[in-house]
Order: C-alpha cells, then structure tokens, then sequence
C-alpha cells in the first residue's frame, strides 16, 4: 500500500506550529524600534540600503527589523512583508545556516527571483535566527550592487554576529536562552 505523500503545507504546519509558539514567547508580535535601530547598523555596516530582521509567519514574511531607504532616495521603499517564496531567506530557513551571495547573478539558481526583479538586488548575505531549535527567521542585508567574493568571509562574520546579537538582545528581554 502507498502511502499518500504530503503537501508542503501539510508539511510546514508542525513546523509553523513550533514556530509560533517560540515567536509568542519571545513577544514578537510586530515591528520594534529595537530591532529597527539595529537593522539601521546592520545595513550601515554592510554598507548597503537594506537590512532586515525577518520572521516567517503562516502565510508571509514578516519585517519586525527594518532598514530601507527613505522615499527621497530614489530607490525602491519595501514594506513590512513579503511572500514567503520571494528573497534568498527562504533558503536561509530551510537550510538553518547562513546564506552568502556577493553576487546573485553568479548563481543561476539565486539570479531569478521576484526580490532581483522588484527591487535590483544584487548582493546578499542573510543568517538564521534560531531559538530553541526553532529557525524563526533571519536577519539579513541587501544592496543594488555586487560584491566582490573576497568580501564573502567579511560579510559572514558579520551576518552571524548580527543573528546572535539579535538573538540576545530577544532572550533578554523575554527571559528565554536561545539554544
């Protein structure tokens, strides 16, 4: 007898379960200047336009951190939420690990998507936020310009240091430890 194969969704659905119950506990329910201020120095140090505290609900991408250039820029302003299939964090949540492109265009799996499309990205770095066992999210930055590859190392390091100061700054201020 074959056993029926499951949707992604049917799939997701414990997942997003434990999901929510971390999110719930670390009192993440929507945007936070906390996380906003360090989104700010998150892009800064990156030396890009964008930056991201990002948190996946049941249905979207949720930015409870975000940096993104004012309207005056004349670069495209992005919202507080995303599709779920749309960016690189997607890959960062699956795959529970940083995630470094320098240069989107290099990878031809990563060079299509809606966030090159939308917006001209063309360099990211993104790592996962994890508590408990449970990848919540990511924090991640973005820009309209490649990087060279010998940036690469630099931006990990930044990248991980930024999700485990954002997972700090979360368990102090709801009691939890991260792991």
């Amino acid at each position: 007898m074959t056993r029926p194969v499951p949707s992604p969704q049917h799939e997701r659905a414990p997942r997003q379960l434990d999901r929510d119950a971390a999110l719930n506990a670390l009192g993440l329910t929507g945007p936070d200047p906390q996380l906003d201020a360090f989104a700010q120095r998150l892009a800064q140090a990156a030396g890009v336009p964008y930056a991201m505290v990002n948190i996946f609900g049941a249905e979207q991408q949720h930015f409870l951190g975000l940096c993104t250039p004012g309207p005056d820029s004349g670069l495209p302003v992005v919202g507080r939420s995303m599709a779920l299939e749309h960016g690189y964090c997607p890959e960062v949540v699956q795959r529970e690990k940083a995630l470094v492109l320098p240069d989107v265009f290099v990878h031809p799996r990563f060079a299509g998507n809606e966030v090159v499309d939308r917006i001209n990205i063309r360099t990211y770095a993104g790592a996962p936020l994890i508590c408990r066992g449970v990848v919540l999210g990511t924090v991640c930055f973005v820009g309209h310009q490649e990087k060279p590859k010998a940036t690469g190392r630099d931006s990990l390091a930044l990248i991980k240091a930024g999700s485990d100061e954002v997972m700090g700054y979360l368990c102090r201020r709801s009691g939890l430890t991260p792991r």
